[in-house]
């Protein structure tokens, strides 16, 4: 009866931790291996049965008779007197096998043992579930929100495993309450002393590649290609497609009519706004589509040191740059090339640098960060739209259109 309240807890762990029989009983044996070696210094000379469904349990150690005042090794021999207690017929170099009672091991050893028991099944469920997370690496996966920290949400999924979407790995626009579900892709997997930390990402463009995948079949089956994505979470991303079947517009397909079918991604992403073009191993082309929306004149390609000059017409070069410059630094992580832009037909201008004396620098700052950086860019915008475009009050655009004529134009 001794062993009863400890064995009955066998089925328990088995039915909570969803367990196997066979993991279930290699656990047991360790666990009472382990306390046999600390009660009797060795447990090469024992044998466990266990049998976890019934609750049953039995330790026997076996010995070797010898001549009563020659046992030299308490746990491997046993004096024939000894032995003749057990069963009188025994006779010296026979074999013992005497049954160990768990009360025999002491009740701390007991106490011990449970503990010892309950911290190895929890080893085997967090070896389990980094396992099985680590394969989902790179992989877009759903789980609801738990706790919110300052640095970090908390989520859980349905079997009740933590997910950790930091905030560095959260989209600028995104807000999430207790309760509410949350996709992202599965970024890393680490095993923090015994515990797994899953981390989740939403700024990856891992996402949103695996974002095309789900929504678009054909990317999905493999008809259309990411070749490439590159992104500023919430704001701007670029996507590369290509496709090996001729027959297949891979810019269409995953723009859809009307953008149908991207539009759920952008959804997803907070409005970011997504470009998609096609792939091409021409390098110049595929430069002049990455610059999308804007039209190129013209590009010198220089491979050693990996710049493009670009040129463009004067009201092209906004558009190049984009809002905040995202549109020409995406662009350059796209193709992998520095890209410096010109504007054609453009021989005598200035540098916005130069007025620093008449022109505060943060205010100059403003107009480089909508791709005005010289007089006659400047110049060649309309009042109304400058003030727009940039955090300028009109009558600071005006000022510095004013100081632009007096100085440049003369």
């Amino acid at each position: 009866m001794e062993n009863i309240a400890l064995i009955e807890s066998f089925s328990e762990f088995k039915d909570d931790k969803f367990i196997d029989r066979v993991t279930l009983m290699s656990i047991l044996e360790d666990v009472f291996r382990n306390a046999l070696k600390k009660k009797f210094g060795s447990d090469d000379n024992f044998d466990i049965i266990i049998n976890p469904d019934k609750g049953d349990l039995e330790i026997w150690r076996n010995r070797v008779v010898v001549a009563d005042g020659e046992v030299e090794d308490d746990n491997q021999e046993i004096s024939l007197t000894a032995a003749r207690k057990i069963e009188p017929d025994f006779e010296v170099g026979e074999d013992v096998s005497e049954e160990v009672k768990l009360i025999d091991l002491g009740r701390r050893s007991i106490l011990a043992l449970r503990q010892n028991l309950i911290s190895k099944i929890h080893e085997h469920d967090n070896t389990n579930i980094y396992k099985q997370f680590k394969e989902l690496e790179g992989e877009i996966y759903t789980a609801e929100v738990h706790h919110i920290r300052h640095r970090a949400i908390i989520m859980l999924d349905d079997e009740g495993n933590e997910i950790i979407l930091p905030k560095d790995r959260q989209i600028p626009s995104d807000f999430f309450r207790k309760g509410e579900n949350v996709r992202g892709v599965i970024e890393s997997v680490e095993l923090k002393g015994n515990k797994p930390s899953i981390i989740m990402s939403r700024t990856s463009p891992l996402f949103l590649e695996k974002l095309f995948e789900s929504e678009i079949p054909e990317v999905f089956d493999g008809l259309i290609t990411v070749k490439k994505v590159v992104r500023i979470p919430g704001e701007k991303a670029k996507v590369a497609v290509d496709s090996y079947d001729d027959r297949i517009d891979p810019v269409g397909a995953c723009v859809g009519m009307k953008g149908s079918r991207i539009h759920g991604i952008v959804r997803e992403l907070g409005n970011e706004n997504i470009d998609v073009i096609n792939y091409t191993n021409n390098v110049q082309l595929y430069i002049t589509r990455a610059l999308s929306p804007a039209k190129v004149t013209s590009i010198k390609i220089d491979e050693e040191s990996g710049r493009a000059e670009v040129m463009l017409r004067p009201e092209e070069v906004s558009k190049a740059i984009g809002r905040g410059g995202h549109n020409i630094r995406l662009a350059g992580q796209l193709t992998g090339y520095e890209i410096d832009v010109f504007r054609e037909g453009v021989e005598e201008d200035v540098e916005l640098t130069e007025f620093t004396d008449e022109i505060d620098s943060w205010i100059i700052e403003e107009f480089s960060k909508i791709g005005l950086d010289t007089a006659k860019s400047i110049l060649e915008q309309d009042l109304a739209d400058l003030v727009k475009r940039t955090d300028l009050e009109e009558e600071t655009v005006s000022e510095v259109i004013k100081i632009l004529k007096s100085e440049f134009e003369d």
